[in-house]
């Protein structure tokens, strides 16, 4: 009895004592944003405008408490919001500013949308439909999983929710399989999902924030609005040829014996999960009507001229109503409140980073004529900035505050060298977009990281291929197909 008696002791000791531990920790990375903070401040030329140095010194304390996290991202965008409105960096107006844009609307509406797809079997239906046909071999498996997430990107805008969904999914395939995955299947598969909710963000402009983030800045800083449709039509060569370049990485990278390639059983199994859910019931017809109805006015968006978050709304509207709906108001409203305060608050920043000064202040400093000269030439151009941009990514993990960091910057330099900002800004948001390296450049990273099935460790190798593979796609896209519409 002593035994069990002293092993409690011992947990009930430990638990505290790592929790003050973690709580330090916190306290001193709070304590090193702040010093950051007042450093840059004092760093930067006293002739320059105070509101400028100001903005500067809070983007970069934004960025460093996004990045490591010592207190909630939502908590972070208040504290923000606070400072400039103490400080008057801008206009209270403009601190307010990126709330009322309709991009935040769009967050909030694809996210109520992804509740109330969920309150139905449609989602489980369709990876249980493909994983029914192709998951008996582990190409077949792994294409499934990475196929899955980019249907679910037109009626799923958010990459977390995708990747959250389909994680139980791989997940039971896996425990089905049995002792087969427990080596290189497993990583493969857990990977792909990770991969494959990143890659599902490229061409649907709705489905990444990140790509929402960079539509609203060209159109705040330069005035120039891209629909929905002109982002697919940019963006979907990219995405078409990144998802089999995932598939054919994974598979090479994780090789498998001829035993591990063959799983009948999880087929049959799979089968047998479709054949439960019988036909489509009632509410998921409505659920697909709607959903159709939506994707239906992004695409038409240049007839209509409705913002993408008006059919967002109309479809939240639609679902939550008796009699046509598919679920409750109830459950609609139970969204992440720190993604709409992280959203409005990127905006309000990029805003007021633009009013300030602080751009001009950027920009000034990073026009030497050997930096605009890469600006020059449009395919040097798309070469640095997907090399810049990989590389602040590795650093500022956050895709949102990477973006809004990087494409004022790169607006200002676009415009001083005469370039065009919609070919800079877009290949800097698909940069940002692609974290595959770091488990924290990507929430699908994240995750399938907190499976804890799967470590950092075999995100690294396979990671740095595809953002090695993923840049030379963006190229060859860029003196291809940009070059026939007349984008590069």
């Amino acid at each position: 009895m002593a035994f069990p008696n002293t092993r409690v002791k011992v947990n009930v000791v430990s638990k505290p004592k790592e929790r003050s531990f973690l709580e330090l920790k916190r306290i001193i990375t709070l304590i090193v944003g702040i010093a950051l903070m007042a450093g840059v401040y004092f760093i930067l030329p006293a002739n320059q405008t105070d509101s400028a140095r100001v903005m500067l010194a809070f983007l970069v304390l934004s960025v460093f408490y996004w990045t490591f996290e010592p207190i909630p991202i939502g908590l972070t965008a208040v504290i923000l919001l606070v400072l400039m409105l103490v400080f008057h960096v801008v206009t209270t107006d403009v601190v307010y500013s990126g709330f009322a844009s309709p991009a935040v609307f769009l967050i909030i509406g694809g996210m109520m949308l992804a509740k109330g797809v969920n309150d139905t079997t449609l989602t489980k239906r369709i990876a249980y439909l493909f994983l029914s046909k192709w998951g008996g071999t582990a190409k077949g498996l792994l294409a499934s999983i990475l196929i899955i997430p980019q249907i679910q990107s037109f009626f799923i805008p958010a990459a977390a929710v995708r990747a959250t969904l389909m994680l139980p999914i791989a997940t039971m395939s896996l425990d089905t399989i049995g002792e087969k995955a427990k080596g290189n299947l497993e990583k493969m598969i857990l990977l792909a999902v990770a991969f494959g909710g990143t890659v599902s963000g490229t061409a649907v402009m709705t489905a990444a924030i990140g790509n929402i983030l960079t539509v609203e800045l060209l159109k705040e800083f330069v005035g120039i609005k891209i629909t929905y449709i002109q982002w697919f039509t940019y963006t979907f060569p990219i995405w078409l040829i990144l998802i089999p370049v995932v598939w054919f990485t994974l598979l090479k990278r994780f090789p498998l014996t001829e035993q591990e390639k063959h799983f009948p059983h999880v087929k049959e199994e799979l089968e047998h999960k479709l054949e439960e859910l019988g036909k489509l019931n009632i509410q998921e017809k409505k659920c697909l009507a709607i959903l159709l109805m939506i994707v239906a006015l992004w695409f038409t968006e240049s007839l209509h001229g409705l913002h993408p978050s008006v059919p967002a709304l109309i479809g939240v509207v639609l679902m939550a109503l008796p009699g046509i709906g598919c679920t409750k108001w109830d459950n609609l409203v139970k969204i992440n409140f720190d993604t709409v305060m992280l959203m409005g608050v990127t905006l309000s920043l990029g805003y007021a980073f633009n009013k300030s000064g602080a751009a001009k202040l950027v920009g000034d400093s990073l026009s030497a004529d050997w930096i605009l000269y890469f600006f020059h030439s449009p395919v040097v151009a798309v070469i640095a900035v997907l090399l810049i941009t990989h590389i602040l990514h590795l650093a500022v993990a956050n895709v949102s505050t990477a973006v809004v960091t990087l494409i004022p910057i790169f607006i200002g330099l676009s415009t001083k060298a005469g370039a065009d900002p919609v070919l800079i800004c877009l290949t800097a948001s698909i940069a940002c977009l692609h974290g595959y390296i770091l488990v924290v450049e990507a929430t699908p990273n994240i995750i399938v990281h907190s499976s804890g099935r799967i470590k950092q460790k075999e995100f690294l190798i396979p990671g740095l291929l595809l953002t090695f593979l993923m840049s030379a796609v963006v190229l060859l896209t860029a003196v291809t197909w940009w070059n026939w519409i007349g984008l590069l």
